[in-house]
């Protein structure tokens, strides 16, 4: 085994505290990466308010390759490289074949929380200053993307990218963002890029020099009638990234004939009352981070395009702080922890355990 450090909270709610953690030996097909950025998701947040275990989280992160496998050969040591959500999958079930790796029959191994399939062990995620990883969950870095504001493409980024592309964003679409967070600000970029007429949705009009500033050509207050009555029946897609519990009714009713509404946001329960969708047979749909191409594609059109996520670079060392303001809604637009405050690498003494 190797050893690197990281921040690992004991249970649900404990600071995070800089620990010791175990990484595997490099298998034939691994790389090792030296963490540089890694974000924070609103999934680390859940993970941390609910761990009933040791929980070192972390799956939107970039960093440079420092090691590879003897089978490897798609990158080298110094390569630049991101890492996303989804670190392994079958490979063989017909998900996995059409390159739909995150929606794998028999469930994708997650970067943190999930499963090894070879060895049975829990990952540990990207709030490290090394990871290693499979060498076909890693993905060039494209030169002129800066790898901090790159880290949240990994997650954001693709979680909006494969729904707006499998919906058909762009030139003649109209487009509108529910939610201006997270993933809702990148959907703003990536839909204008795209070429879309795009609108956000919000409940106040506070938003508006920022819905512009991002690329929006308009704004849509969702708590005021008038306006929701004149939107009416207005958007081919309306894509929802609001992370709590509502009602999507009154959003449907802004899809246009033939649209989708893809809700991205929050993944619980919901009620769909079905004469939301049958006048102008609307469509609601879901998806879900994203497969190996899609991912690949996301980046070289950032890359092309200059969209990256609005960030908020802080030292690893405030995590908790980053975490405490993750919780009250106090980012614009996503938080990127600067892992290079860590130790370079720590030596195991004789005898030692996992931390």
């Amino acid at each position: 085994m190797r050893t690197t450090w990281g921040w690992q909270a004991d249970h649900a709610g404990t600071p995070f505290r800089q620990v010791p953690l175990e990484r595997r030996d490099l298998r034939p097909d691994d790389i090792a990466v030296r963490v540089g950025y890694c974000g924070v998701c609103h999934s680390d947040l859940h993970a941390f308010t609910t761990a009933r275990s040791p929980l070192v989280p972390g799956h939107e992160f970039t960093g440079v390759v420092t090691e590879t496998g003897p089978e490897v050969t798609r990158f080298a040591a110094g390569d630049p490289v991101a890492v996303g959500n989804i670190v392994d999958s079958c490979g063989v079930c017909p998900m996995c074949v059409r390159g739909q790796e995150n929606f794998c029959h028999e469930f994708p191994t997650l970067t943190y929380g999930g499963t090894d399939r070879r060895d049975g062990s829990t990952t540990l995620g990207g709030y490290s200053r090394e990871y290693v990883v499979r060498d076909r969950f890693a993905y060039a870095l494209p030169a002129g993307l800066d790898p901090a504001a790159a880290a949240p493409l990994m997650c954001a980024g693709i979680t909006v990218w494969e729904p707006l592309r499998a919906l058909g964003a762009g030139p003649g679409t109209r487009v509108a963002v529910a939610g201006l967070g997270g993933l809702g600000h990148l959907a703003v970029k990536l839909a204008v890029a795209l070429g879309a007429e795009t609108t956000v949705l919000s409940r106040s009009a506070d938003k508006t020099r920022d819905a512009h500033r991002l690329g929006a050509h308009d704004l849509v207050v969702s708590t005021d009638d008038r306006q929701l009555a004149a939107a009416r029946d207005r958007f081919d897609i309306v894509i929802d990234t609001i992370a709590v519990a509502h009602d999507v009714g009154p959003y449907l009713k802004l899809v246009a004939p033939d649209g989708t509404l893809s809700r991205l946001g929050h993944l619980g329960p919901m009620t769909v009352e079905t004469f939301d969708l049958l006048p102008g047979r609307k469509k609601l749909s879901s998806g879900g981070s994203g497969g190996r191409p899609a991912t690949a594609e996301l980046l070289e059109f950032c890359a092309r395009h200059g969209v990256a996520a609005d960030v908020e670079v802080l030292p690893s060392a405030r995590v908790n702080e980053a975490l405490d303001r993750l919780g009250r809604n106090d980012v614009r637009y996503r938080f990127v922890l600067d892992l290079s405050d860590l130790p370079a690498e720590v030596s195991r003494p004789a005898g030692s355990r996992t931390a």
